[in-house]
């Protein structure tokens, strides 16, 4: 049966979209292409698989055209992967995300039910948190308390969602993302540092003290960990924080991988303070208990997924 994929343009549905074909779906991906790319997705466009529409998803008339040709068939499930990505650029200006990070939720929502479409699957965020500091973070955590506009749309649209499965969703899964990390790169840390040292191989300028540290889950145990959830959520409503059991590495760490692999050479010069830029969590534990005891558990822990995704976006820029 056809799937939805939302932001199908986007990094992780470029992952995700082969997945679903490989599992005998055809999809529909539906993306503005303000930061996605078409050619992601060509291969799958030109032998049929894969219909691209070109769409604002915050548009509910936009989207229900998108949509509708394909309603016959019989959509089953969207994946809702559409949002704004630059932080930074939701911090300076609000109404980014109330667009692209909730609109984007409340329109598919909107569009889901007129469709008859019953499934959902969420692409949230650890940004709906907050700073909870040195503690490690389950998802019963509370209160909640985001520190960006990004997170507080994310935590928005879970909001609308747990609303729509009491109304006319039989299953919506919320999946908490941690950092991402992989190719096809189009932002994040990794691909700023190493477009700085394409510019000024000499030097490595990194905002704050590069003591920053996270969890980082390589894109294609994402993908594994969702299509997971999908097949074994066990309620009408799931929510689960995907990531992996490590606590994480620090700024300095991916810097100095991205030095390695780029230029060995180069002096890496930081900044002062823990916060990179306003919004910005500086450290952050991921409690994974929930989704381990579901009987998942990710191929790489966060130095072998920042290691890998270093040499691959490395050679995505032609390094």
């Amino acid at each position: 049966m056809p799937h939805v994929v939302t932001g199908g343009a986007g990094f992780v549905a470029a992952n995700l979209i082969p997945r679903l074909l490989e599992l005998g779906h055809r999809v529909i991906a539906v993306d503005n292409l303000i930061r996605g790319q078409r050619k992601f997705l060509e291969p799958f466009i030109s032998s049929g698989s894969v219909t691209f529409v070109e769409a604002d998803c915050s548009d509910v008339e936009a989207l229900r055209t998108a949509l509708l040709p394909s309603a016959e068939e019989g959509l089953t499930d969207v994946w809702h992967l559409a949002a704004n990505s630059d932080i930074p650029a939701g911090v300076a200006d609000p109404y980014v995300d109330l667009q692209h990070t909730f609109m984007t939720t409340f329109s598919t929502l909107v569009v889901m039910k007129e469709l008859g479409i019953k499934r959902i699957h969420f692409a949230s965020s650890s940004a709906i948190y907050g700073d909870f500091k040195d503690a490690r973070i389950a998802e019963d955590t509370a209160p909640y308390r985001p520190i960006s506009n990004y997170g507080a749309m994310k935590l928005a649209s879970e909001a609308q969602i747990s609303a729509a499965a009491e109304n006319f969703l039989e299953r919506a899964n919320v999946f908490r993302f941690p950092n991402v990390v992989g190719v096809p790169a189009t932002h994040g840390v990794m691909l700023d540092f190493i477009q700085k040292l394409r510019k000024t191989p000499d030097r490595l300028d990194v905002l704050g003290n590069g003591t920053q540290q996270k969890a980082y889950l390589h894109v294609g145990d994402l993908v594994e960990a969702m299509l997971f959830i999908a097949e074994k959520g066990p309620d009408k409503l799931n929510i689960f924080n995907i990531g992996p059991s490590d606590d994480g590495v620090t700024v300095r760490h991916i810097a100095e991988t991205v030095r390695d692999v780029v230029n060995p050479k180069a002096a890496i010069q930081y900044g002062e303070g823990n916060q990179g830029w306003i919004g910005d969590v500086p450290r952050f534990r991921y409690c994974v208990d929930r989704l381990a005891a579901l009987g998942w558990a990710p191929s790489m822990g966060s130095s072998e997924a920042i290691e890998k995704a270093v040499r691959d976006i490395a050679k995505q820029e032609g390094l």
